[in-house]
């Protein structure tokens, strides 16, 4: 087996958020969930204010910020949100509700004392203790209770915005939270099985049919980090959308090894005689092989135009990002995920999913980022091909909810190695028990099982921890199994004979 080259230095993707990366803001603890691109004009409606972006760049992500009278302000000294006595003093435990009445006459603080007091400046923090303080049965509620009233105060009059990272783990949860049939109503902890079953590592050739948005192949290219491809396959004449891969950071190098290609085109390699396996030897590293398409430079994308979008009184709205792709996405909800569930697949391709049209930038350190949001519409070069008739993909994941399992990886099986793992994700059983079956009658793998991946979430405070009320009951189900060369019965019945034929010579003699 050859050595693997040594690793090229990749670009280190900076800790702070700079101008032109996409970020993800979470609002009030999960509240809103929301994908921006952090451009000069950038904007976020919370409440009755707009608020400028421009305050995040050069913070870490993991920030925390509260919204002030003239926008997003860092929180400098923040109080654990536990729900519990932040402070570990003993909890009353002799106090209850039971006397409680809502009548709405506890609260003297009227509404026109709060505008009034925003008119003069208050700050929201203020305006929740003047709302404690005017309360004649705060006192009397239980320490659980006062926390309640003190959070639910505060998401309406002091909200608190988090800087976040795009990564594989957000993208998943915050598609899963707001709108899942996106993504095949896949779990984080079903899409990490998935990476861990098909081996996804340094210097791999991975072999993805996505028909979740581009949720599995930006995951890929996270966890290859530069190194290794991935090549998006899909069935019919026009590609699936796997736009979701805009939102992550990912700099030049990662952006440059994903490829999409039909199946079409992979299946005639085996068909011409460059099936995986026909060459023997040791097998070459993959990112040992050049590759022309590496020196191609990405097509500078046009301006984008951010204005402010519809917001009502009470809920946050996002803002509007007109991408510089066809105009036939200016009805869509830009500043969160899409608003339109089920546009088809193949208008899907201009769709600009989370907000994100990354347009040229450089981060803080210089490293340089993709100059445009990777569509992946890259068609991998002649060489790269030949590769991959030659030695075939070193994994393959499927996910496909809607189409039929059984026929699709009967056609994507021979093209991988050899002893090449793989995972297929499915929303259903019987897809894959079928497609298991039909492995198990062709012997073209070996080590199949079904798994069903269960995530269960805990709440954990002091005195009441416990799970999660509300939660799903699945996430889906994994094929898994290993691609193996399939015998021939014409050669077993050969080899059969000339066995056969030695042993009674030894015996003669």
């Amino acid at each position: 087996m050859a050595q693997p080259p040594p690793p090229t230095p990749t670009a280190v993707m900076p800790r702070e958020a700079w101008e032109g990366c996409s970020v993800l803001l979470d609002i009030n603890d999960g509240d809103r969930l929301a994908f921006f691109r952090l451009t000069p004009g950038a904007t976020v409606k919370i409440g009755d204010k707009s608020c400028s972006l421009q305050p995040l760049l050069g913070r870490p992500f993991g920030s925390l910020f509260r919204v002030g009278p003239d926008g997003l302000l860092p929180c400098q000294d923040d109080k654990p949100r536990d729900g519990g006595d932040a402070e570990g003093q003993p909890q009353d435990e002799t106090r209850d509700n039971r006397s409680l009445v809502d009548n709405n006459t506890a609260q003297t603080l009227s509404s026109k004392d709060i505008e009034a007091m925003k008119r003069e400046g208050a700050s929201g923090d203020a305006i929740v203790e003047a709302l404690i303080a005017n309360s004649s049965t705060f006192g009397n509620k239980t320490v659980f209770s006062q926390e309640k009233y003190k959070l639910k105060k505060q998401k309406k009059y002091a909200p608190k915005v988090l800087l976040r990272r795009p990564s594989t783990r957000s993208i998943c949860e915050t598609y899963f939270k707001k709108y899942p049939a996106r993504i095949g109503f896949m779990q984080v902890d079903t899409l990490s099985l998935l990476l861990s079953m098909a081996n996804v590592g340094a210097y791999s050739d991975v072999l993805a049919v996505d028909m979740v948005g581009g949720l599995v192949v930006g995951a890929v290219a996270e966890r290859l980090g530069g190194t290794g491809y991935v090549c998006s396959t899909y069935l019919g004449s026009g590609p699936s959308s796997i736009d979701i891969i805009r939102m992550y950071n990912l700099n030049s190098e990662m952006t440059s090894r994903i490829f999409q290609a039909p199946l079409s085109d992979l299946c005639s390699l085996k068909s011409s005689g460059n099936a995986p396996g026909s060459v023997q030897g040791d097998a070459v590293e993959p990112s040992a092989v050049p590759d022309e398409s590496l020196q191609s430079s990405l097509e500078k994308p046009s301006d984008t135009e951010v204005s402010d979008g519809n917001a009502q009184s009470t809920t946050a709205q996002p803002i509007v990002i007109e991408a510089p792709e066809p105009a036939t996405d200016e009805h869509l909800n830009q500043g969160d995920i899409p608003i339109d569930i089920e546009a088809p697949e193949p208008a899907d391709e201009h769709l600009n999913q989370g907000d994100i049209s990354m347009p040229d930038c450089k981060g803080n350190n210089g490293n340089s980022i993709a100059p445009k949001a990777p569509r992946a519409r890259k068609a991998p070069s002649q060489e790269r091909m030949k590769y991959w008739g030659e030695h075939g993909f070193s994994s393959l994941i499927v996910a496909a909810p809607g189409h039929e399992v059984e026929s699709v990886v009967a056609d994507l099986l021979p093209l991988l190695s050899y002893s090449a793992p793989f995972a297929i994700y499915h929303q259903y059983l019987q897809p894959l028990a079928t497609c298991m079956h039909s492995l198990q009658v062709s012997k073209m793998a070996i080590g199949l099982q079904i798994t069903e991946p269960w995530l269960r979430e805990y709440q954990v405070l002091p005195s009441r921890s416990h799970p999660h009320m509300q939660m799903n009951a699945f996430g889906g189900y994994i094929l898994s199994g290993i691609r193996v060369h399939k015998p021939n019965p014409s050669g077993a019945r050969v080899q059969e004979k000339s066995s056969g034929a030695t042993e009674s010579m030894i015996v003669s003699l």
